[in-house]
């Protein structure tokens, strides 16, 4: 979970307790609260048409938290569906009726907030006691963590100011082991102070097994240093997915839903149909969580990653699990697919909420794998660039999977096949 500090306090607006639930059908036409960029200047639009949220749970983006009840989950996260079905001839969902919309205001107020991102919004934080997206024990960790900042005497970094101490906190939980990793990001260094923070953590909480403090004066509000230092532990924590265990580094991207990522990755797996004479090209490859998945049934996997902790993490879990015919290359996907001189039977594409590049799609093309498995965790990007692709590939099945429960969003598998 990734929690914005801020010196502009956002509230509910009416207060959640009293809010009345005002009847939103049109999921075509968001409303200005939900319509806007995202903090990478990308025309991608958060629409939460949610049902009224508990206390502390605001319609948010980060952690996306939805209020929506348990016998409901199931539907709502169909909802990004329809968007990519267009020109893919996968099957639609219907919209549904009902939700609601819950506003928010600024309280007039200058002080340090902790909480979530308003939807549509790169500057409005809704200060947050809970996240019931999270266990618990994130949520304590989550108030000590506020309240050491709150007696530091250091101000909240300011979205528009571009002044300030505390960015971000980012919290990873490994769900097979119990680890916790705190990262807090900050615009500059302060070791005694966050050392101080470190010691208090690890006593208070002793399943925090690591703390950094990646540091980052950069205006853009992303939760990622331009370097880190470690404060406590390794720097890392392991989780598993499947039989296979997994290092996790601070900026490294790794699936929050573990049990989850184990039947997504068997639907890659069944995809691909690795007979264990094919090269798989895995691009976007993180981690190294689908190579690893796919290496003992194909010949050779290659991974190519742009983020440098995660390629390291990648072949670190490789020789944990006892890989050998995984390998990963770092850099720029688009610079790499041009120095590309095998011909890969598979590919696995895996990329960010914008989709791939334009130079990417084209290079792509021009390689004319057999098979093509896409990843995806916005159906929007993903009906995008299937389009793109039509004229030589099949789209042979799309295979929704609900890896965010209790929320509208939903990932994605396609297949596609290289049309004779």
């Amino acid at each position: 979970m990734e929690f914005s500090f801020s010196d502009r306090p956002w509230l509910p607006n009416p207060p959640l307790e009293i809010a009345s639930v005002i009847p939103s059908n049109n999921l075509t036409n968001p409303s200005p609260l939900t319509e806007g960029k995202g903090e990478g200047g990308d025309d991608s639009k958060y629409v939460s048409h949610s049902l009224l949220p508990p206390p502390h749970t605001p319609p948010t983006r980060g952690g996306e938290s939805s209020g929506i009840p348990p016998t409901r989950g199931g539907e709502f996260s169909g909802r990004g569906m329809p968007e990519a079905q267009g020109e893919t001839g996968a099957k639609s969902f219907l919209p549904l009726d009902g939700g609601g919309e819950v506003g928010v205001k600024e309280t007039g107020s200058a002080k340090l907030v902790l909480g979530l991102h308003v939807p549509g919004s790169f500057d409005k934080i809704i200060d947050v006691e809970a996240c019931l997206l999270q266990q618990e024990r994130g949520n304590e960790i989550l108030r000590d963590v506020k309240c050491f900042s709150l007696g530091s005497g250091l101000p909240p970094y300011g979205i528009k100011s571009h002044q300030g101490f505390w960015r971000f906190l980012t919290l990873r939980h490994s769900v097979a082991l119990d680890e916790w990793m705190v990262n807090i990001v900050t615009s500059e260094e302060k070791p005694e102070l966050l050392l101080d923070l470190a010691r208090r953590l690890t006593a208070l909480f002793p399943n925090v097994k690591t703390v950094v403090n990646n540091i980052s004066a950069r205006k853009a509000s992303i939760a990622v240093g331009e370097r880190e230092v470690v404060l406590a532990g390794a720097g890392a924590i392991r989780d598993k997915i499947g039989s296979s265990v997994f290092q996790i580094s601070a900026n490294s991207f790794f699936q929050t839903n573990t049990r989850g990522a184990e039947k997504l990755y068997g639907k890659v797996a069944e995809y691909a149909e690795p007979k264990g004479a094919e090269t798989v090209l895995d691009l976007y490859s993180g981690t190294g969580t689908i190579p690893i998945f796919l290496a003992r049934s194909a010949r050779r996997v290659i991974g190519m990653e742009i983020v440098e902790s995660a390629v390291l993490d990648a072949r670190r879990n490789c020789e944990e699990n006892g890989i050998g015919n995984c390998e990963f290359i770092l850099g720029d996907i688009r610079e790499n697919l041009e120095m590309l001189r095998i011909q890969p039977e598979v590919m696995i594409i895996d990329p960010p909420r914008a989709g791939m590049h334009q130079d990417v799609l084209s290079r792509i093309l021009e390689i004319g794998a057999e098979r093509i498995v896409y990843v995806s965790c916005n159906p929007a990007t993903l009906a995008r660039d299937l389009a793109l692709m039509q004229e030589r590939y099949h789209v042979a099945e799309i295979q929704p999977v609900d890896m965010f429960p209790h929320t509208y969003h939903v990932e994605a598998v396609a297949k596609l096949t290289r049309k004779k």
